[in-house]
């Protein structure tokens, strides 16, 4: 699975929704001239406290607290990555780049950036069945970014009622926040040679959100342990070489990104899917960390449905789209849509016999 930034096109409707009901003022975003009033808590320590009790109640595994501020060398490297073309046809990556890097661009009144995570791991890397076109974990289960933002807005709503003089925003991967930075400013984890985070206790296996505060917090200590050291397994397994060094990925060559968000016709030498059809966790399957750190989620919404083991190869091809749209109703995969995923079955060579 790609961990981008932003893993789906921003929209001015989706940063406006996350401010409803949870406001004391009238902020709305994006806007210029924003009029806001500056919160103040009288025990700070209690709302970090109250944070991490709901935000376990409500099933994330890790909260961190960090000091939002301009990410000056993230925002070179940001750059640098974009004018070599390393993001593919994401080019709303390139848009909103000044809040990609300035939280307090993004949301003025911010203070303190609560970073959140979610452990979605559901079954060893063979469940999906050894015959079957192979599902990135992420898409086995309903669509996260629905019940992320679900959660995290249900956070923000206890947090409102408890604390009325807090205001804030939820984000998911829907916004311009470069979460793996401050996950690991939060104390959460640390990016691995792969670029995705990875934690001690759940190895990478984790969706990221976001609480944008306008309450200052006493910050957490910023993960600081390398966790990768020699070992370069992502990188020798990659059976594309996405990996193009270590903590350096070009999406161009990336099989999550050619399946999941490249929606154009495959090139005619285009290489192997090397039996993805959408997305791919190779460069996680391999990492020491998941082998040995990773957990069941409890989260039923991650439960793999039945097709994802029940389905060959031919029976997806041979779907119509009306049942494709009823199969994947509520799932991240949908965001292909029905000629893209088609477009993944016909870049599959078929074996001897088949079709």
């Amino acid at each position: 699975m790609i961990h981008t930034e932003s893993n789906v096109q921003d929209s001015e409707s989706r940063v406006t929704n996350y401010s409803q009901g949870f406001f004391a003022s009238s902020i709305k975003y994006p806007v210029s001239n924003i009029q806001y009033r500056a919160s103040s808590i009288q025990h700070p320590d209690k709302l970090k406290r109250f944070i991490r009790e709901a935000a376990a109640r409500l099933g994330f595994q890790k909260v961190g607290f960090a000091v939002p501020e301009f990410l000056d060398r993230e925002a070179e490297d940001l750059r640098s990555w974009l004018k070599e073309g390393r993001h593919g046809t994401m080019t709303w990556m390139a848009r909103q780049l000044d809040e990609r890097t300035d939280p307090h661009t993004y949301y003025p009144p911010v203070k303190t950036i609560v970073s959140l995570a979610m452990n979605y791991y559901t079954g060893p890397p063979d469940a999906s069945g050894s015959g079957s076109p192979r599902w990135s974990r992420y898409a086995w289960g309903d669509d996260y970014h629905r019940l992320l933002k679900e959660r995290l807005k249900a956070l923000l709503g206890e947090v409102a009622a408890a604390f009325p003089r807090a205001n804030g925003i939820a984000c998911v991967d829907t916004s311009p926040i470069m979460e793996k930075v401050w996950a690991e400013r939060a104390g959460l984890g640390r990016p691995g040679k792969h670029t995705i985070l990875i934690t001690r206790e759940y190895g990478s296996w984790l969706f990221l959100g976001e609480l944008l505060l306008d309450v200052a917090l006493e910050p957490d200590q910023p993960s600081e342990d390398d966790l990768c050291g020699d070992c370069t397994a992502c990188l020798d397994a990659c059976p594309t070489g996405a990996l193009t060094a270590p903590y350096q990925i070009d999406v161009r060559r990336c099989i999550s990104y050619l399946t999941t968000m490249y929606k154009e016709p495959f090139r005619p030498d285009q290489p192997s899917l090397h039996g993805w059809i959408y997305g791919c966790d190779v460069c996680q399957e391999v990492c020491p960390w998941n082998q040995r750190c990773a957990k069941p989620s409890p989260e039923p919404s991650f439960v793999p449905r039945d097709f994802i083991t029940a389905f060959s190869w031919e029976d997806w091809r041979e779907l119509s789209q009306e049942r494709w749209e009823d199969l994947l109703q509520g799932s991240a995969a949908r965001w292909i849509g029905y000629a893209g995923f088609q477009r993944n079955i016909e870049a599959r060579a078929p074996e001897p016999g088949e079709w």
